[in-house]
């Protein structure tokens, strides 16, 4: 059971209240036969423990849910279950309570007279411009199953490969890390150590030692001012990444790193090519197109770019000779969607592109980390040996000459 507070006319009066029911379908049906005239009607909100509360703190509606919501409702249209009726079954079984919410009160909105697309539009944390955009589509050309269908399947493209180049990334992140503690505990434990015994000794230390030993002194002294300075600064970084100006400047410098830069820009051009392929398909207009996905690419160069070529298209221009201004699309890109726009098949041509530069991001990715385990792990042992050669050797023939 489930209580749901309402409001209602009672003989002309206005009247407030809750009422027990297993849902809301009942609850206002219940209502109706006391001769009530609903005007509102909402689950009320529970009390909630303080440990559920910081529970649905850390609640994260995932792009899974998105993609499963998304199949579950293609399924429930092909079955011929209204849209109120669908919502209402999802929400009863969604994975956290959060989205259980979200659902419901997309429910209530269809209920009360809203489109499916105009009470998704009310909740941009869950659904993007691009998918409230496609199931509006799908409303005005009356396939809605194969519009949910589309998007599940374009969701999980997308997150399959997102994560794919996150997942290239964790390992040397990883290794670095590594890195840079084992240096830092060598530098501010071991080498002191060391170095104090090859002062005691009195003979004379090779220039290479002196510097190892200025450095780990320098790291021993003040070492807690160097983190407080890496928290300062990652926390100004943060903060200025937050800006248009900052966002943009680190965009820039990810997509001209080598190596990782070439799988963000084939990560970044399968995304487009995808969006708009989709788009098109579902009978978006080229240009709403090109304005949805700036919104929706999560890049603020390439975001930049499209923004520029959608006022290009707008004037009056062919997307190719539009996209042909931004080095950010390659020749090919740009000859390929000419040949679409000649052969009126841009739909086609889009979805070949975004094929390619998904096979090519997975070729990149599996290069990359074929490449990057031995070369770390050199980088690794060659560090480490550097630093104890430089007080090791010394010592070594300090021991010789006795």
């Amino acid at each position: 059971m489930a209580i749901f507070a309402y409001t209602a006319l009672e003989s002309g009066k206005e009247r407030q209240g809750t009422i027990d029911a297993v849902n809301i379908d009942l609850a206002i049906a219940a209502l109706q036969r006391r001769g009530l005239v609903i005007s509102k009607i909402d689950p009320a909100e529970a009390k909630k423990s303080l440990f559920s509360t910081r529970i649905s703190i850390f609640e994260r509606i995932t792009n899974a849910d998105i993609v499963m919501v998304s199949r579950q409702i293609t399924t429930l249209f092909e079955a011929q279950v209204s849209a109120l009726r669908a919502f209402r079954l999802l929400a009863a079984e969604a994975r956290t309570p959060k989205l259980a919410e979200k659902l419901t009160i997309v429910g209530n909105d269809i209920q009360s007279g809203s489109s499916i697309s105009a009470a998704l539009s009310k909740h941009p944390e869950i659904f993007s411009e691009f998918y409230v955009n496609m199931v509006k589509a799908g409303e005005e050309t009356g396939k809605l199953d194969e519009t949910f269908s589309f998007l599940a399947d374009h969701l999980d493209r997308n997150y399959e490969l997102t994560q794919k180049a996150k997942n290239a990334l964790v390992y040397p992140a990883f290794i670095m890390l590594t890195f840079i503690v084992v240096m830092t505990l060598m530098m501010t434990v071991v080498i002191p150590h060391l170095a104090a015994m090859l002062t005691d000794v009195g003979q004379n230390i090779p220039i290479y030692t002196k510097v190892v030993i200025g450095i780990s002194s320098f790291f021993s002294r003040y070492i807690l001012l160097i983190l407080i300075a890496v928290a300062l600064g990652g926390v100004f970084l943060f903060r200025y990444g937050q800006t248009r100006a900052g966002a943009l400047l680190f965009s820039r410098a990810k997509l001209e790193t080598p190596a990782v830069g070439n799988i963000y820009q084939k990560i970044y051009l399968s995304r487009i090519a995808d969006n708009l392929a989709t788009m098109l398909k579902s009978g978006i207009q080229i240009l709403r197109g090109l304005e949805i996905t700036q919104s929706v690419v999560e890049d603020p160069t390439y975001e930049a770019a499209l923004t520029s070529a959608a006022s290009d298209v707008k004037a009056g221009l062919p997307l190719s000779e539009a996209l042909r201004k931004h080095p950010e699309f390659p020749g090919i890109v740009v000859a390929m969607v000419k040949i679409g726009e000649e052969t009126g098949n841009m739909g086609h041509i889009l979805e070949t592109m975004a094929r390619f530069y998904r096979r090519e991001v997975d070729n990149a990715v599996d290069t990359l980390v074929s490449l990057i385990e031995p070369i770390m792990i050199v980088i690794l042992a060659v560090g480490v040996a550097i630093l104890l050669a430089s007080v090791l050797l010394p010592i070594y023939n300090i021991a010789s000459s006795f």
